[in-house]
């Protein structure tokens, strides 16, 4: 797929709109609904969990949070969004699997929404813009489906993943999967597995999660000249897996490593490169030092 860059068109479609429609009191589409229910029902699971604490149960969320959340970044992200690597279906679509319970939806409209991320960064088609304030940007956009697509416009960005019966079967069963999950947990621990490691674990991996979108492009440093707000926040970097390395990927959205020097952590990195030692990972993606000269800074 090469460096990722904006589609030819992005440029004359820089403004949509420029007054926010009003937020609460609006049509709210059952997507909606769903979406908020579940952050609502972990955010209050959360609430419970110090009256439900165990240690073993926090482990657990902890163990969850990292595998579903490490998930998550090698496939939704690197894997299937911007095709940094490729790896063989029979591994590919077990990452998928498990990215689903880091509880950011399912791959057909994660990807979607991201490469519509990176096509019209920082403008009003942005799909989870910085312009309109941190906690749009941060949470309350995720809420609000009808005014994505009419920012962005239909899911014809992602008609590679469409096209595989495992990603259309995801989509229109995340929500079964997901409460089968809860409820084996449940069944295995009682409460405070649910609290602690659902609960606690899922508010972690959430917030981390939509720090990306919010302060990552707020607070933090630009090693790059992207003509945007991305931004390199290197404790998101320790905590996200790679993923706070912001303005590195911004620069070069097709590189399988975020984490470009070698004190900046990326643990994503480290496994696609892991698979790659094994043969398993090909063609894998890394900015070349043309690509670096051109994205410097001029001195």
């Amino acid at each position: 797929m090469g460096d990722t860059t904006k589609n030819d068109d992005s440029s004359q479609n820089k403004t949509v709109r420029k007054e926010r429609r009003a937020y609460l009191f609006r049509k709210w589409t059952r997507t909606d609904v769903m979406r908020a229910t579940f952050v609502v029902v972990v955010h209050f699971l959360c609430i419970l969990a110090p009256f439900n604490y165990q240690w073993e149960a926090l482990r657990f969320g902890l163990i969850t949070t990292v595998v579903t959340h490490l998930s998550l970044t090698f496939s939704y992200h690197r894997n299937l969004t911007h095709r940094s690597f490729n790896i063989p279906k029979w591994l590919e679509y077990p990452f998928a699997y498990s990215a689903l319970f880091a509880l950011q939806g399912h791959p057909i409209d994660w990807v979607s929404t991201h490469r519509f991320h990176h096509q019209f960064t920082d403008s009003d088609r942005d799909p989870h813009s910085p312009i309109e304030g941190f906690w749009f940007s941060h949470i309350f956009w995720i809420f609000d489906t009808s005014y994505i697509r009419e920012k962005c416009g239909g899911r014809n960005n992602v008609m590679d993943l469409k096209q595989q019966w495992f990603y259309r079967f995801l989509q229109y069963t995340i929500g079964l999967h997901i409460l089968t999950f809860w409820t084996l947990v449940y069944l295995w621990g009682g409460l405070p597995y649910l609290t602690c490691g659902v609960g606690a674990g899922g508010v972690t991996g959430y917030h981390l999660t939509w720090l990306l979108n919010s302060a990552c492009h707020i607070c933090g440093s630009q090693a790059w000249n992207t003509n945007d707000t991305s931004r390199n926040v290197w404790w998101l970097g320790l905590f996200t897996l790679g993923e706070g390395w912001h303005n590195n990927h911004h620069a070069f959205e097709a590189s399988a490593r975020h984490g470009l020097e070698w004190y900046q952590v990326d643990i994503t990195w480290y496994l696609i490169r892991f698979f790659q030692a094994l043969g398993l990972a090909t063609d894998v993606k890394l900015p070349s030092e043309a690509q670096k000269r051109k994205m410097a800074f001029p001195r």
